[in-house]
Order: C-alpha cells, then sequence, then structure tokens
C-alpha cells in the first residue's frame, strides 16, 4: 500500500477508464489497496437503453406459459375494475330518475351492488393470480441471471480478476441483480397493466364522451414529452449512482480484507479520508439519482389533476346546456382520473427503472466478456501424462507493449526439482502462470510430454498440475473437506495420509475435533503456517503429475520447514516440480536453479555449480548482494 494523498485518488478516481475494459493490475502495481489509493470507478456513459430492456425481456420470454396467464389475469382485473366503474353511470342515473318510486329504485340500487361486488371480487381473484404468476416469472428469471453471472465469472481469464477487486464484482452480484429483480416483480407489472388499462379506459371514455376526450387527450403530449425529458436525466444519474456505489463496496471490502495492514502502517485516518471522498460521491450521485427519480411523480401528478379538472367542469357545463347525463359525467371523471394514474404510477417506478437498468448494465458488461479461450476441436489426451515440461524461446508480457519474459527455455522430467529465483519482478511467478495457461504467451511455446499445452483441454490440463501458493484460501467446511478438495473422490484414509505427508497431521489431532474442526472466515482459526500446511495436504492428495510450489513454505517456520522437506520429498518423486523461492535453502538440493534477472534466465545449473561460476547466485546465496 503506497503512501498516496487524497488529491491523487481524486485524480485518479476522475480520469480512470472503465476497470472492466482496463489492462491488468500486476502485483505492486497502482491502485490496490486502502489507504494507497484505490483504483477508481468510472463514469462511464449510459450504454443503449433499449437494447439493456431488450436483453432482460429476453429473461421472462422464456416463461410464456406464465406471461400468457399474467397477460389474461391483468386483462381480466382490468376489465373487471373498468367495468365496476362504468356501472355507476346507470345506477346513477336511475338514482336521480324522478319518474321511478324510491322502492323501485332502492331495490335496482341493492342488486347492482351484488353486481358490482361479484365484480370486484373475480378482479381481485385475477388481480391475485396475476402477481403470483408475474414474481414466478420474475424471480425465475432472476435465478437465470445469477448462474449466467456466476458461470461467466467461473469462465473468466485470469487477467480479469487482476483488474478488477473482489467488491466490485460481488456488486454485480448483490446491488445491481438485486435492483433487476424489484423491476420485474413490480415495474414490469406497472408498465404492462398501466398499458392495458390506458387502452381500456381511453376506449370507455370515447364511448362516454368524445368531447371530454379531446379536453383529457390535450394533455397527453404533456404527459409523454415531459416524462421523457425528465427520464432521460434521471437515466444518466442512475447509472452513475450504480458506479459509484460499486467503487465503495469495492473499497470497503478490500480495507475489511486489509485491515490488518492498515492498522500496522496506522493509514487508519487516510483510510477514513479516501472513504469519505468516495461515500461523498456516492451521496452527491443518489441526491441526483432520488431527485430527478423522485420528482417526476408529482409533476405528473399535478398536471393530471389540470387536467381532471377541466374535464369536470366542462363536463358540468355540458350537463346544463347539452343535456349530459349526471351519470355520464360522474363515470368519466373517474376514467379521466383512472387515465392518469398509470402514468403517475409509472413514472414513480422511473427510479426503480432506471436503477435497474443501470444494474442490468453492469451485469451484461460481464456477461459480454469474452470467456478464456476454447479447446480446440480434437483436443490431445492428458491420460497417462508424465510431466516432460518443455519452454521453447517463450517471451510474454501481460501488456503486449512491456516484455515481462524474454527468449526463456528450460526443459524438466519427472522426478526433477526446477527452481526458480531472482529479484521480486524477474518472472519467476509468470513462468508458472503461462504453464497453467492463466495467460497465453506471444512468442515461443511450451510442451509437456511433446505435446503443446494449447492443444490440452483446458480444464484437463489444469486438472494435472497442482499448485501450492503463497496467498492461502480455504473454503468453509471441515478440514477433512477442504483437503480433499484436492481430489473430491479420495477416501478419508487417502486424506490423512496427505495431511502425514504435509505433517499437518500431528497438529490437526491437537484441535478439539480433529478432522472434524469447521474452517473459520478463511481459517482465521488457524495460524498462518497451520493454514499453508493444509494447502501443501491439498496438494499432495493431488494426483497430477507436475506440482508447483510458489513460495510454499515461507509462512512456516525453519523447524516446521525442515519437517516438510521430508514430505515434499516423497510428494516430488516421480512429480515434475517447479519451485518459486526467496529462501535459497530451501532449493539447495534442487536438480537445476534458474536465476532470473529482468525476464531472462542469466545463470542455469544445480547449486554446487552455480557457487563455483560465483555470479548473481553466489552473491544471493552469500549475502554479498541482497535479492531485491
Amino acid at each position: 500500500m503506497g503512501a498516496r494523498s487524497l488529491e491523487e485518488l481524486k485524480k485518479q478516481y476522475k480520469g480512470a477508464s472503465s476497470a472492466l475494459a482496463g489492462a491488468p493490475a500486476r502485483r505492486g502495481g497502482p491502485g490496490r489497496g486502502p489507504g494507497g489509493g484505490r483504483r477508481g470507478h468510472p463514469h462511464g456513459k449510459p450504454k443503449n437503453m433499449k437494447r439493456t430492456l431488450s436483453r432482460l425481456l429476453h429473461y421472462i420470454a422464456v416463461y410464456k406459459t406464465r406471461l400468457i396467464v399474467a397477460l389474461i389475469c391483468m386483462l381480466g382485473s382490468t376489465a373487471a375494475s373498468l367495468g365496476g366503474s362504468y356501472i355507476l353511470r346507470p345506477v346513477i342515473n336511475n338514482l336521480i330518475d324522478g319518474s321511478k318510486s324510491m322502492e323501485e329504485r332502492l331495490r335496482y340500487l341493492l342488486t347492482m351492488i351484488f353486481v358490482m361486488l361479484g365484480i370486484y371480487l373475480v378482479g381481485v381473484a385475477f388481480t391475485y393470480c396475476q402477481q403470483r404468476s408475474m414474481i414466478l416469472v420474475s424471480q425465475s428469471a432472476i435465478e437465470k441471471i445469477r448462474n449466467d453471472l456466476f458461470e461467466k465469472i467461473q469462465s473468466l481469464p485470469v487477467r480479469f480478476f487482476d483488474s478488477n477487486s473482489t467488491g466490485e464484482v460481488m456488486s454485480r452480484f448483490t446491488n445491481d441483480v438485486d435492483n433487476i429483480g424489484v423491476m420485474l416483480d413490480n415495474s414490469v407489472v406497472s408498465l404492462i397493466s398501466g398499458a392495458i388499462t390506458l387502452v381500456g379506459t381511453l376506449t370507455l371514455m370515447i364511448c362516454t364522451n368524445v368531447w371530454l376526450t379531446l379536453i383529457t387527450l390535450f394533455f397527453a403530449p404533456i404527459f409523454i414529452f415531459g416524462g421523457s425529458a425528465i427520464a432521460k436525466i434521471s437515466r444518466k444519474y442512475y447509472t452513475a449512482q450504480q458506479e459509484a456505489l460499486g467503487a465503495v463496496n469495492g473499497y470497503i471490502e478490500e480495507s475489511v480484507s486489509g485491515q490488518k495492514v492498515v492498522k500496522v502502517f496506522n493509514h487508519e485516518q487516510i483510510c477514513e479520508k479516501e472513504f469519505s471522498f468516495l461515500n461523498e460521491d456516492l451521496r452527491s450521485k443518489q441526491i441526483g439519482a432520488q431527485f430527478w427519480g423522485g420528482v417526476m411523480g408529482p409533476i405528473m401528478g399535478n398536471t393530471s389533476q389540470i387536467s381532471y379538472s377541466l374535464a369536470a367542469g366542462i363536463g358540468g357545463i355540458l350537463c346544463v346546456l347539452r343535456g349530459f347525463d349526471t351519470g355520464g359525467l360522474t363515470v368519466f371523471v373517474n376514467f379521466a382520473r383512472h387515465f392518469s394514474m398509470p402514468i403517475n404510477n409509472i413514472s414513480q417506478q422511473m427510479a426503480t427503472i432506471f436503477s435497474a437498468l443501470a444494474g442490468a448494465e453492469r451485469v451484461f458488461t460481464i456477461l459480454d466478456l469474452e470467456p478464456e479461450p476454447a479447446d480446440i476441436p480434437s483436443p490431445a489426451s492428458t491420460e497417462g501424462m508424465k510431466g516432460y515440461v518443455e519452454l521453447k524461446h517463450v517471451t510474454f508480457g501481460y501488456d503486449p507493449n512491456k516484455t515481462i519474459l524474454k527468449d526463456i527455455s528450460l526443459y524438466a522430467k519427472p522426478g526433477q526439482k526446477i527452481a526458480f529465483v531472482g529479484s521480486t519482478g524477474a518472472g519467476k511467478t509468470t513462468v508458472t502462470n503461462l504453464l497453467n495457461r492463466f495467460y497465453d504467451i506471444q512468442e515461443g511455446e511450451i510442451t509437456i510430454d511433446g505435446v503443446s499445452v494449447r492443444d490440452y483441454p483446458l480444464d484437463d490440463l489444469r486438472r494435472s498440475i497442482t499448485m501450492v501458493l503463497q496467498d492461502t484460501h480455504l473454503f468453509s467446511g471441515t478440514i477433512m473437506e477442504n483437503i480433499r478438495y484436492g481430489r473430491l473422490d479420495a477416501t478419508d484414509d487417502e486424506v490423512i495420509a496427505a495431511a502425514k505427508t504435509a505433517s499437518a497431521h500431528s497438529f490437526i489431532m491437537r484441535l478439539s475435533d480433529g478432522y472434524n474442526t469447521v474452517i473459520e472466515g478463511d481459517g482465521a482459526n488457524l495460524s498462518q503456517g497451520q493454514r499453508q500446511l493444509l494447502n501443501i495436504a491439498r496438494a499432495a492428495l493431488s494426483k497430477a503429475p507436475i506440482l508447483v510450489l510458489d513460495e510454499a513454505t515461507s509462512s512456516v517456520d525453519t523447524r516446521t520447514e525442515r519437517h516438510i522437506e521430508h514430505g515434499m520429498d516423497r510428494l516430488m518423486k516421480e512429480r515434475t516440480t517447479f519451485v518459486i523461492a526467496h529462501r535459497l535453502s530451501t532449493v539447495r538440493n534442487a536438480n537445476a536453479i534458474m536465476v532470473l534477472e529482468h525476464g531472462e534466465i542469466i545463470e542455469r545449473g544445480d547449486h554446487d555449480d552455480l557457487l563455483t561460476q560465483k555470479g548473481r547466485y553466489y552473491e544471493l546465496y552469500t549475502g554479498k548482494k541482497e535479492l531485491d
């Protein structure tokens, strides 16, 4: 974490390009942590709203039967509502008809009350079915979106995870998908139901009085163009709000996960200032989004009141001068209110709609990313793989304009231990990343058993290479389950044997529940060394012919390391092993040691040969020149 100023953070945050489209941030690169000026999230232009909406509707359209049922229920509910209102016209006209006796009018009124009650009960039943059908559709669509998003995350290359913070990715799964769910649950129903209500209401208004209908329609362009103008502004603010929310979530995740580092370097106040800046940015965008999303309802509501008042006033004049019936006037003003209600309801849903569309754009941004390269049509089989590894004139750079490895060539046989040593950033870990095809090389070739790694199925290739990384990661579950992650079909006895190989068995048995001990918070109830021993046991359980140890023993003490070395010797028998180490004492027994500097192998040989040469390795081993 660098000591980056708040002004630099502001400049970086406001000027950053999209994190999803940007170049990968390498270890030690800029913008990687609280207290050090986290990489900001942009305020990109809103994408095509029509295309986003079309893609969302595609998820709904899969459930055609339920949608048809919901549509029929909406029609029935709207017809019941409008029909119940229209019945008021003959009821009122009958009540004020002086030619009929009071008894006849009361009898007619009582009959019509029961008729209206029946109509409204039918409407309630339709509404219930409509809501249930739409909830089933929306939640099924959300389930499909989450599944697609998770599957896409699993298929993305390592480059994506090097370029994006965990919090930013998690924001897609939580805030954005939840907003889409709210829209599909409520707003879609309001839009469709509102459209049906508008058509039905307009039809009955024309049947009731054409002139009053024309007066009401005079205000329709105001509703449409006014709402469209406000919606255009709202969409920009809601897109910016979702992006700012993702930035805040990402910073919180990094700050919480790196809290020990923050405290060690006394960066609490710096974190508070940086978070305050991001939080203030989110606040300002939320104010704009909520204001423009909320102002539409009152504006449309007041406009509809003007239309309603004019219709009532002119309708009254028509009753006096042109013989327009009182029941017709009562029904029409009720319809005039019905006519504006769908528009008001839709306008009030705009905040939810634009928030959801902004979230959907962010979700679809990930769904549109290119996955890892597909396997070739007729891939080679990894069955019986021995582990003969060869790198032939390999050149690679994470950024095509900046080369990391330069013309690297080496050969490793099963049972051999090949070590990489050198300064930080020399390209040691990069070699193993290329072996797994986490990244593809620009020049040269990497082969296993004489076959290019590009010709193997990607899953089978990685299944044939087991890794123990410097950074440990344990999953929720028991110790037994975590070790078994190395090979899911392993028996309990095989798991215990692997733990013994890694010298983990003794400490496991000292735990209260032994192998059934539940791991908490990525192994928070274990020491760093114990967590690493479990990772080594996981690798020992795997039957992969190639083993990669990236600073595997850096987190354990010297005494434990000696115990592990004996187990590792058994583990590495008949396996091709690559070791990355800063602690040179761990690579003395390697068959070959590769000394890398600036992406080139400058020395190679075993421990004794390299000491005899008195070159870079000799300087590092004797301490005459410290490792960078």
